[in-house]
Parts: C-alpha cells; sequence; structure tokens
C-alpha cells in the first residue's frame, strides 16, 4: 500500500513539474522584426552577490529599475569569445541607457578573467562566479548562456548559445 501511495506521490510530481514546464517554456515564440524567434517567459531572477575584477561586491538586486542582460561566459570558450566584441559593441551604444551589461565569468580565477577582460579591452561590467554559485542559481547547462531581465526583476528572456549583435539587439528591445 505505502508503494502505491509514494508512486502515485511521485507521479502527481511529474506529471505537475511537466505541466509547469510546459506551461512556461511552451509558448509560441514571436519573432521580431530581425527575424529573432523570442519567447516571453516571466519569472523573478534569482539574486546574487558577486564580486567585480576590483573587488566590489555586486547584487542584481542593484539594478532594480534598470533592464538587465546577463551573459554568462568562460575564457577558454570559442563561441563566447567570438560573441565578446558584439557584446563590447553593444555596452558602447547603450551605456547612457537604462541597460546594466553584466558578464559573469563561472569557476575561473581573477587574474585569468582580467587578463582576457584587459587584452580585449572589455568595458562592460565583469563579475567573478568562482564556486560557480550565480551559474547553479541560473541552470546554467552551457555557455555562452544570456538572460534578459527587466526593471522589476523579472527573467523576461534566456538564450543558450552563440548571439549575433543583430540578435543581442532585438532581445534587448524585447526586454519590456
Amino acid at each position: 500500500m505505502k508503494k502505491k501511495i509514494l508512486l502515485a506521490v511521485l507521479l502527481l510530481i511529474l506529471i505537475g513539474g511537466a505541466s509547469y514546464d510546459y506551461f512556461i517554456y511552451s509558448k509560441k515564440p514571436t519573432q521580431n522584426n530581425n527575424g529573432v524567434n523570442i519567447k516571453n517567459v516571466k519569472t523573478k531572477a534569482p539574486d546574487f552577490k558577486l564580486k567585480d575584477l576590483d573587488g566590489k561586491e555586486i547584487s542584481l538586486s542593484d539594478f532594480k529599475g534598470k533592464k538587465v542582460y546577463i551573459n554568462f561566459f568562460a575564457t577558454w570558450c570559442p563561441p563566447c569569445k567570438e560573441e565578446m566584441p558584439d557584446l563590447e559593441k553593444l555596452y558602447q551604444e547603450t551605456k547612457n541607457s537604462d541597460l546594466v551589461i553584466l558578464a559573469i565569468s563561472g569557476g575561473e580565477d581573477k587574474a585569468t578573467v582580467e587578463n582576457f577582460v584587459k587584452e580585449n579591452n572589455y568595458n562592460f561590467k565583469v563579475l567573478l562566479d568562482p564556486d560557480g554559485v550565480a551559474n547553479i542559481s541560473y541552470n546554467i547547462s552551457s555557455i555562452p548562456t544570456s538572460y534578459f531581465i527587466d526593471e522589476n526583476g523579472n527573467i523576461v528572456n534566456k538564450r543558450a548559445g552563440l548571439m549575433t549583435l543583430n540578435q543581442m539587439k532585438a532581445y534587448v528591445e524585447n526586454i519590456k
């Protein structure tokens, strides 16, 4: 009898989880002006406290009221390296706007990340996640992965994989 009850409970949990995923992630993507398929998903973004390259502690909640583009990357990742120049271009075009760009390096030491940023002359804010706390909170399973967060701290979109400048702009444009 206990096995049947346990089996029924597990089945309900699985069905509930699958239903939630279907509801959240099965919304039909809308195609914007640049031909990029974008899903609008609104869930609360996990807050984090990470240090930047100057040792200053930064939290996502520090940017309430602003749009935030978070890019999870690593210095050894070829697709990450390929998209970083476009991320810098986007930063230069939007640095005086209400968009904040944060790049989070998971599992790498400060010296490695600092050298990478200096060698490439990147100016956007880079945060260190040496223990992978933010990477775990955001369920990062591949890099690069980007999150787009609205002014209220809600995740509006997520994109795994390399993006071009036009794709980045399309996602940023869709933050409402």
